[in-house]
């Protein structure tokens, strides 16, 4: 017998007492069981309603900062931070929720390989991650000063570009305008081989997680949001300048554990949510 069927016989069988009256008393309670039968109903047809309807999907949420909203000044200014934070994440996050209502819940990670063929999973599912993750990977400009690149980054980051200032020379270049063309991210990656880092641009929400975006799936490690709505009321069209001083708040302890990770797990990083 289903949990639905259960609680249907009980609710019927309380119906059914209250109907069932002793004939010596049926004058003096008529009113009280009319009054209880009407309130058993009224509360058995809520639950049914309750049990019948699909639960509404709520699964993802926007997380908290780990800092205040003007915490990176004066590289990224507080109303920006306000904004970007609690009303574009804001939105991607109802979007994706309601696109997946009904459905069951899964970590917005695993959503991202499949989100190209999954209608607003693409766009929504890929704000809310891209943002979570972003949000992480940075710190108040006293505390990233502080931060440093384990010896694992430092190592594939020489390996891989040269040398840092090198590394930082093609992620600025990969975030001018005329490589990310419009709204999009720029990416540090580790490869599928785990060892060689890449620097991609995507479009939009897309992501280096989602098949068929890059050559390979990837797992990031680094990740700049190039939107307007990121930096324009601070920069107005002065991206690159946003860029170069965007290093200022880079987290690079968390940067190296993003790494650590994603070397250890081959997999991308879970993020808060």
């Amino acid at each position: 017998m289903t949990k639905f069927s259960l609680v249907l016989a009980a609710l019927l069988a309380n119906s059914a007492s209250a109907w069932t009256v002793a004939p010596m008393s049926m004058k003096a309670e008529i009113s009280n069981n009319a009054g209880n039968r009407r309130d058993i109903l009224a509360k058995g047809a809520a639950l049914v309603t309750s049990l019948a309807a699909p639960a509404l999907a709520n699964a993802y949420s926007v997380p908290d900062l780990n800092y205040p909203f003007e915490a990176l000044e004066p590289y990224i200014d507080a109303p920006t931070m306000k904004i970007h934070h609690d009303k574009h994440h804001a939105t991607y996050v109802a979007n994706i929720n309601k696109a997946t209502e009904g459905k069951d819940e899964v970590p917005i990670l695993d959503l991202m390989e499949n989100a190209l063929e999954a209608g607003p999973v693409r766009n929504n599912g890929g704000g809310h991650y891209n943002h979570a993750f972003f949000w992480d990977e940075m710190a108040p400009p006293d505390e990233a000063e502080k931060s440093k690149m384990s010896d694992e980054l430092t190592e594939l980051v020489n390996k891989s570009f040269g040398s840092v200032d090198e590394m930082k020379a093609k992620f600025e270049a990969q975030a001018a305008p005329g490589a990310v063309f419009g709204s999009g991210w720029v990416w540090v990656c580790l490869n599928q081989k785990g060892d060689e880092l890449k620097i991609v641009g995507t479009p939009n929400q897309d992501n280096p997680l989602m098949k068929g975006v890059t050559d390979e799936i990837m797992f990031p490690i680094l990740a700049l949001d190039v939107w307007e709505h990121a930096y324009y009321l601070k920069y107005q069209n002065r991206r690159p300048e946003y860029v170069s001083n965007w290093w200022n708040v880079v987290n690079w302890d968390k940067v190296s554990e993003n790494l650590a990770y994603v070397s250890k797990n081959h997999c991308g990083v879970s993020v808060r949510g």
